[in-house]
């Protein structure tokens, strides 16, 4: 009966429309699990005009820009998110590989030791803490290749 009310003009204050704010975050990831990024950038980015200093979802940014091979883009919002968050485990594995594709190996290994400091817990964060302390010892081992082959040595 209210619909009709307020259709035709005679609405009551129970009947009355409250406008609602859309939920871009939620909107975004869901996108995001349908595969499409640039779309759940444009939500992620009208959640971020709602929640400006949200470093949530500036990493879900970054996650969404290296998705889409933007990888300055994603290198920029994960540094934002973790000038506001630097305990962001996820920020600091996400820029550690990114820096790494880039060639700053020093500021890879830094973003892995933060990473490895405090692990994120769950049921998929062992393979994540594996993954990082591979590329760490890769990282570390990396030096002492390159010597060997320069001086010739095995």
């Amino acid at each position: 009966m209210g619909f009709w009310r307020r259709l035709f003009g005679g609405s009551s204050s129970s009947d009355d429309l409250k406008p609602q704010r859309l939920d871009y975050l939620n909107e975004a990831l869901a996108l995001e699990r349908q595969g499409d990024y640039d779309a759940a950038l444009t939500s992620y980015r009208l959640a971020l005009r709602d929640l400006p200093n949200d470093a949530r979802i500036l990493q879900n940014m970054a996650i969404a820009f290296t998705k889409t091979r933007r990888y300055d883009e994603a290198i920029r919002h994960y540094r934002r998110a973790l000038e506001l968050d630097s305990s962001l485990a996820g920020a600091h594995y996400g820029l550690a590989f990114l820096l790494l594709q880039r060639g700053d190996p020093d500021g890879a290994a830094q973003h892995l030791k933060t990473f490895l400091a405090h692990p994120p817990r769950g049921p998929d964060a062992q393979k994540w803490v594996e993954h990082a302390n591979q590329a760490l010892q890769d990282l570390r081992a990396a030096p002492t290749r390159a010597t060997e082959e320069r001086t010739g040595s095995s």
